[in-house]
């Protein structure tokens, strides 16, 4: 498996460590629960040094990401952050990732680690021959703060924090990019920088007292809490993105890889992306079947346990009939079924996020 430059560190603290894409990650220090709640309450660091980075560049490069992206770029201004998906031919879903404008002619895209080389030669073999791709994953290390209390840690860590909006980005003095986006649905900021620069300033954020070390496992509630998909659970190569995304980061004003499936997908549903809350802390696991009475109308994509709810949680795509708010569903967990109602998401609406 492939290591982070943080690696060492994580066995000195004692993490838990397990595979994610390829990489053999901490997925625990403390404890899930324990590293919840610091970053809902104070702030957690995470090592996403795993995740890609490509950068595209040339008088071809917003043309070829327009018909790469689900979402618009045009309209994107130089220091602002978009999410969208890339998608195959069939419409479904090769990869979901964020685009930084850098400048008007160079973007750079974080795509995930378990899809980075799959990505990049998807995107290599479909654009222009004036579009330069260079693929920086090798050389940067990415640093998550997340938590209320991220920006007070930055700036007694960093010596001071640009003022950011949301899904915005800058460069520090030191050359070093700093962005505002997360998965945590709190206050949170990523930090891009050399590899040989990581360690150093890992060792300081740790070191600072509002701010420990977080892990995978964390990561997976904080996320679910905020109905937030994962590839290979809500997204997929042979799903299109329409029932997760029910539109959102989808500009069907522009043409784009995919897109008549995803179009036709988006105007008949077969399954549509839910909430399910339990009554109890039994937890569903990917594939759960749901039923209504003795019929099949879906299933679990992630669930889980939510720390900050204290009751079980799910994502659930289910039969567009069955999706309306309030409505009592039951899930077979472990060949015994139990009630959830279908719920709004996110299911956690505290968030420090948005500020």
């Amino acid at each position: 498996m492939k290591t982070t430059p943080l690696y060492t560190r994580h066995i000195e603290l004692g993490a838990r460590m397990g595979e994610f894409g390829g990489w053999d990650m901490p997925i625990q220090y403390k404890g899930i629960l324990d590293e919840h709640a610091q970053t809902r309450t104070k702030a957690s660091v995470f090592d996403i040094c795993h995740m890609g980075e490509f950068e595209l560049s040339g008088p071809t490069a917003l043309a070829d990401l327009e018909r790469l992206l689900t979402c618009r770029l045009g309209s994107l201004a130089v220091g602002q952050v978009r999410y969208g998906f890339m998608l195959n031919d069939d419409g479904g879903t090769i990869d979901d990732l964020t685009a930084y404008r850098m400048a008007d002619d160079r973007f750079m895209l974080v795509v995930n680690a378990g899809t980075a080389e799959k990505d990049a030669e998807w995107i290599k073999s479909r654009i222009s021959e004036t579009t330069r791709f260079v693929d920086l994953s090798a050389e940067t290390a990415k640093l998550d703060v997340q938590g209320p209390e991220s920006r007070k840690v930055l700036e007694d860590v960093l010596g001071g924090v640009p003022e950011l909006g949301y899904f915005r980005f800058a460069t520090l003095d030191n050359g070093n990019l700093i962005s505002r986006t997360g998965y945590t649905g709190e206050w949170g900021y990523e930090i891009y920088l050399p590899n040989e620069e990581a360690l150093a300033l890992w060792d300081r954020l740790v070191a600072h007292d509002l701010c420990a070390p977080g892990g995978l496992g964390a990561r997976d509630t904080l996320r679910l809490e905020m109905g937030y998909s994962l590839y290979g659970h809500e997204l997929s190569d042979s799903r299109t993105p329409a029932a997760t995304s029910r539109g959102m980061f989808i500009y069907l004003e522009k043409d784009f890889i995919g897109k008549p499936n995803v179009a036709a997908d988006l105007a008949d549903p077969e399954f549509l992306l839910v909430g399910l809350k339990f009554a109890s802390k039994r937890a569903a696991r990917e594939h759960d079947k749901i039923y209504v009475e003795e019929t099949a109308v879906g299933e679990v994509t992630s669930g889980s346990v939510a720390p900050s709810l204290d009751v079980a949680v799910a994502m659930a795509f289910v039969k567009p009939e069955y999706a309306e708010l309030g409505r009592e569903l039951q899930v077979e967990i472990r060949n015994k079924r139990f009630p959830a109602e279908v719920v709004d998401l996110p299911f956690y609406k505290h968030g420090s996020a948005r500020g």
